[in-house]
């Protein structure tokens, strides 16, 4: 449903984050997330906050065991050192042959040709959901961020692929979903967008639909931003807002909120 002008108009894909939520908070995914050392406290806190497990090891030794027992994998290419380097080429096999989900956040890949070598590979892979900025996605996919592009590199990287931005825009090569919900604060506050990603990881749990996964999840995220914006005070009363504004989130907010097409 969306919110125009004080109406409520039926959109089959608010029904859809409503029930993706509810299964969130009454079974508990566990989401294993190899993230970046700035990201992991927040994003065990956003995923537990939604109602999700948060599990974060990536010594080589024990990040199958972990990724084996989680219900979907993380790989966030935030900080990429040898540690997670290796964890990350042992988690990823390990999802795939316990037929578990893995969503990509490849963090500043515009940024550094090793990493972006490093994305590129991972994408190979086969991620259900690759989450990313129009840069990353430029120096992915060596061409310009625009729809019609974006929809291409989806359907030829068989995967979901949610380009966030001002508007979110998430498609699987055939559907498209355009998110405008979030707040400028959300820019301000450290890990937000790799954290944001974890949640579309524990969706993706739930569902054999990535592209639903990775819709309920950003407009879950956008509408909590708007409700935390307009309670707090500045980047640093945001962050705290945020994690409860996801927790208390329900069905109303949702629907009243929502600005999605």
């Amino acid at each position: 449903m969306n919110h125009r002008q004080g109406q409520i108009f039926a959109n089959p894909q608010v029904d859809a984050c409503i029930d993706l939520m509810r299964r969130v908070a009454e079974r508990a995914p566990r989401v294993h997330a190899i993230t970046n050392f700035a990201a992991q406290v927040f994003t065990a806190n956003l995923l537990l906050a939604a109602g999700a497990t948060p599990s974060l090891s990536y010594a080589e030794e024990e990040v199958e065991a972990f990724t084996t027992r989680a219900d979907a994998l993380l790989v966030n290419l935030g900080t990429l050192d040898r540690e997670r380097r290796a964890g990350i080429a042992r988690a990823i096999p390990a999802a795939k042959a316990a037929g578990r989900p893995f969503v990509l956040d490849p963090v500043f890949v515009d940024r550094s040709p090793p990493r972006l070598a490093a994305a590129r590979a991972r994408l190979a892979d086969g991620p259900a959901i690759l989450r990313c900025n129009a840069a990353e996605f430029v120096a992915l996919a060596d061409a310009p961020a625009d729809e019609e592009t974006v929809m291409a590199r989806s359907r030829a990287w068989g995967c979901v692929v949610a380009l966030t931005g001002p508007v979110d825009f998430i498609t699987d090569g055939a559907r498209v979903a355009r998110i405008e919900n979030g707040h400028p604060l959300m820019a301000r506050v450290t890990a937000m967008g790799c954290a944001g990603t974890a949640l579309i990881a524990a969706g993706a749990a739930l569902t054999d639909d990535p592209f639903e996964a990775a819709t309920a999840a950003l407009l879950r995220l956008g509408i909590a931003g708007e409700i935390a914006g307009g309670a707090a005070q500045g980047p640093g009363t945001f962050q705290p807002a945020f994690l409860d504004a996801i927790h208390a989130a329900d069905e109303t907010a949702i629907r009243s909120l929502a600005r999605i097409s």
